[in-house]
């Protein structure tokens, strides 16, 4: 593959390598940077891997404004005995991108013409900086400035990291004025920001199942917990045919995991609307807010130019390992489903990726189960979260101590409704809900009246 305007090879490192940088950071497209390759594509590789691994970050940390972190990532590729650096870098949303040491002059600001590495022109400079993005969420005062990052920290420190006195300044938790942006207040312990995930019964948005919250703490701790509630919703489907046991997940967990987690980085928090995920029983729905950056079109998305939205986010959650590097998750959702699953419009990206098999199939029995009348009189009218007293009064039954034993008490055993607050039964803020068998239940009761 040949030098390009998205490919440099590089046969070692020189001091050169902040210019192409800049360049690729200044483009439209982004592109990579291969160390160990020479001009004709022949490759030589890197003695000192991992030694020049760290000098890169290094150089491109300090030497690059304004900072460049979470728009870079430094992998390792093998190719048999020979291992060569590969720098993928993402289009910058701070143009124009200098040395430091000469600033926004022709002799610090270069941009990519063909494959070649050209000095931008002043008019260029000033134009870039005039349309330099300003409601950047690192430019944003935090609201609170008595943050505290106890969980950041003990993550940190799950990957053998730790998080030094200085960990504000380096994960750019700081606006220009020295105080906590709204980066920091995202991974800060306590925030007022909620992540919903709601499930439904059948495929529209009448009869809500559960609408959980998970937020009100660090945007990773949120994200990991939206994580994990969907994993239990993505359940094994089973077909046996008469050859072999098969088994499919609802969702390609693969592909569900890279849009949960673009969902969350990519999201416009300046909006102050967070990501929201939608199971139904023929789909799934993530929508995050904000539609494509004005650098990136619909093409350029799908050929995994990235252009990240919040590059303060993006570098956290690589550092946490939940991002494996830049672009690669676009890529990783088309290997299962089709572009016509990504609908773009003026405020919001949504994501649909519909069910291998509807739970509500796998979960209706072939006849109508046995209920009680009483117990199908309470289903009946479970359409909301009730108190006991509230449901009484529907079902205009004034005997409690009835009510409690013939269709309370039958209904959570056969666990067709559940409190919720599970942990103290008797409170007198206890309601009861459907759940998600009992919704199914009402609904096979409704279709087969006795």
């Amino acid at each position: 593959m040949p030098e390009s305007n998205r490919i440099e090879y590089k046969r070692e490192l020189t001091d050169n390598l902040e210019k192409e940088v800049i360049a690729f950071l200044n483009s439209r497209e982004g592109g990579f940077v291969f160390i160990g390759v020479d001009d004709k594509g022949e490759l030589f590789g890197v003695r000192d891997i991992d030694a020049s691994q760290l000098k890169i970050k290094d150089r491109l940390k300090n030497n690059i404004q304004p900072s460049c972190l979470g728009l870079f990532d430094v992998i390792v590729e093998s190719y048999g005995d020979l291992n060569i650096i590969k720098i993928i870098l993402a289009s910058g949303p701070e143009k124009p991108y200098y040395l430091r040491k000469f600033g926004m002059t022709e002799k610090g600001c270069y941009t990519r013409i063909g494959s070649a590495t050209e000095p931008m022109p002043q008019r260029i400079i000033e134009q870039l900086f005039a349309k330099r993005t300003r409601n950047a969420i690192s430019k944003i005062r935090s609201n609170r400035q008595d943050l505290i990052f106890e969980q950041l920290k003990i993550y940190y420190e799950a990957k053998g990291l730790k998080l030094n006195e200085r960990f504000a300044t380096t994960l750019e938790l700081l606006n220009a004025d020295s105080e906590y942006n709204y980066v920091a207040y995202l991974l800060a312990d306590n925030n007022s920001t909620s992540i919903k995930v709601a499930k439904y019964y059948g495929t529209d948005r009448v009869d809500l199942i559960e609408n959980n919250e998970y937020g009100y703490c660090s945007i990773i701790k949120a994200a990991k917990a939206v994580l994990d509630k969907i994993e239990l919703e993505n359940k094994t489907i089973t077909k046996i045919t008469s050859k072999e046991r098969i088994n499919t997940r609802l969702w390609n967990p693969i592909a569900l995991r890279e849009a949960i987690i673009n969902a969350v980085v990519h999201n416009d928090f300046t909006s102050e609307i967070p990501p929201k995920f939608e199971i139904f029983t023929d789909r799934i729905e993530i929508t995050s807010a904000g539609s494509l950056p004005d650098a990136l079109s619909r093409e350029e998305f799908f050929e995994s130019i990235s252009v990240p939205r919040n590059k303060e986010l993006m570098r956290v959650f690589k550092d946490l390992d939940l991002v494996e590097h830049l672009g690669s998750g676009v890529p990783r959702i088309l290997r299962s489903y089709s572009k016509d699953c990504f609908k773009f419009s003026e405020n919001f990206l949504r994501m649909t990726f519909p069910a291998a098999s509807t739970p509500a199939e796998q979960a209706t029995p072939q006849v109508a189960p046995q209920v009680t009348p009483q117990v199908e009189a309470l289903l009946s009218v479970m359409n909301i979260e009730l108190s006991r007293t509230e449901i009484q009064e529907i079902l205009k039954l004034s005997d409690k101590k009835n009510f409690i034993e013939n269709y309370l008490k039958l209904a959570l055993e056969q666990e067709l409704i559940a409190m919720t607050i599970p942990e103290k039964p008797n409170s007198r803020n206890q309601k009861y809900r459907l759940t998600p068998k009992g919704s199914v239940m009402k609904e096979i009761l409704k279709n087969n009246p006795k």
